[in-house]
């Protein structure tokens, strides 16, 4: 079974434009390293919660949108390869995501599926 790379980040809504943009570009790099899948989502229907949300957990401004990502490879190890080399190109080591969105921000982990339908 694969292994899965999750993140929920809060996007201001001006630069929704420039981070698609900017997912383009590191989807592409992912990919060229051989992730199997690389998503991005846009918040439709994502409440705020009274508890818990996805807006709460990454402190989502009024004029912030809420973006779900994930990134699907073939194996734990694969991710493992793959994030160290997509870590160390060059094309991603400037501060451009940074005027982007807020980094500390942003909740990320990996897991293993357990049901794949």
């Amino acid at each position: 079974m694969s292994y899965v790379d999750g993140f929920v980040v809060a996007v201001p809504q001006k630069n929704i434009e420039a981070y698609k943009a900017f997912s383009a570009t590191t989807g592409a790099i992912w990919k060229s390293y051989g992730a199997k899948e690389y998503v991005e989502c846009i918040a439709d229907d994502v409440p705020y919660g009274e508890l818990t949300s996805f807006p709460r957990a990454v402190q989502a401004a009024d004029d912030e949108v809420v973006v779900f990502s994930w990134i699907v490879y073939g194996s734990r190890q694969e991710r493992d390869d793959i994030m160290a080399k997509v870590m160390a190109d060059p094309r991603l080591q400037g501060d451009e995501w940074k005027s982007i969105f807020d980094g500390k921000r942003m909740i990320f982990g990996g897991f293993v599926p357990f049901l794949q339908l």
